[in-house]
């Protein structure tokens, strides 16, 4: 694992990464109701925000865009995706190389594992080659850990995301980014599964306000060392006011309510 002590990743040990890989994973609908937000640099913007401690896109978008961003944004290069077009079991292909993402400017990797797919092993050979050349590199890795498959039956369930946090810490990542198991309780299950390594709240679906910074704020009571957060901010009337307030829930441990002057 990376040492993390002095990372520009990490605030006070926290993080909030802004996610924007949504375009290839959920395709031009996922920015329908905010239009404007198709363009790439719209979202750019966002992630210099001071609460964005690294912003996750893919290859395409670093290439474009990084370069006028690297003095005010950390890149956490997403190197696998998949399409939402496709059908059968969930599988992530890589789709960039580590080296590229370094020469690119790269502070972070990202990468995806489905747990409980017939692909699980082809996915676990990816990450360890990813995982290590990162390393090699003196580069943070999170992976995103969604156990899915036939063998899966509640994705949620409290043991199914402790067993998600848990494979992180095995296979060597420095973050991990797991969906939220529906309790404070169970958040804490998972915390303590994943031992030294940094377990991420996904952001999920577009919320309500108080109800998704409640349970950020029930995320990070429960030990989590914060969340990568993509459509609940980018689809947001107001983006930056909702940053400003995710930056008081993570990294000043203020109430949901009050972080929202309520």
């Amino acid at each position: 694992m990376t040492d993390l002590t002095h990372s520009p990743l990490t605030r006070d040990g926290k993080s909030i990464v802004l996610a924007h890989d949504h375009g290839l994973e959920h395709g031009p609908t996922a920015f329908s109701a905010v239009p404007d937000r198709l363009d790439p640099e719209t979202v750019f913007e966002m992630a210099t925000h001071d609460a964005v401690t690294a912003f996750a896109v893919q290859k395409g978008l670093a290439k474009q865009y990084y370069p006028s961003y690297e003095d005010s944004v950390n890149l956490l290069a997403k190197c696998n995706g998949s399409s939402s077009l496709r059908s059968g079991e969930p599988f992530s292909p890589q789709t960039w190389s580590v080296e590229h993402a370094a020469e690119l400017g790269a502070d972070a990797i990202g990468y995806t594992v489905y747990p409980g797919t017939n692909t699980e092993h082809e996915m676990f050979e990816d990450f360890y080659k990813v995982q290590e050349a990162a390393e090699d590199r003196d580069l943070p890795v999170a992976m995103w850990s969604y156990p899915r498959g036939q063998p899966i039956k509640e994705h949620r369930h409290p043991d199914t995301i402790a067993y998600a946090t848990r494979i992180g810490l095995e296979l060597g990542a420095d973050f991990v980014k797991v969906k939220y198991p529906r309790s404070g309780e169970a958040m804490a299950h998972a915390v303590d599964a994943s031992g030294n390594c940094n377990v991420l709240l996904s952001g999920g679906s577009k919320s309500d306000d108080l109800t998704f910074l409640s349970m950020v704020e029930t995320a990070i009571d429960a030990g989590a060392s914060g969340l990568a957060v993509g459509r609940n901010v980018w689809q947001h009337d107001d983006p930056m006011s909702l940053l400003d307030a995710l930056e008081k829930v993570v990294f000043e441990e203020q109430s949901a309510e009050a972080a929202l002057g309520q």
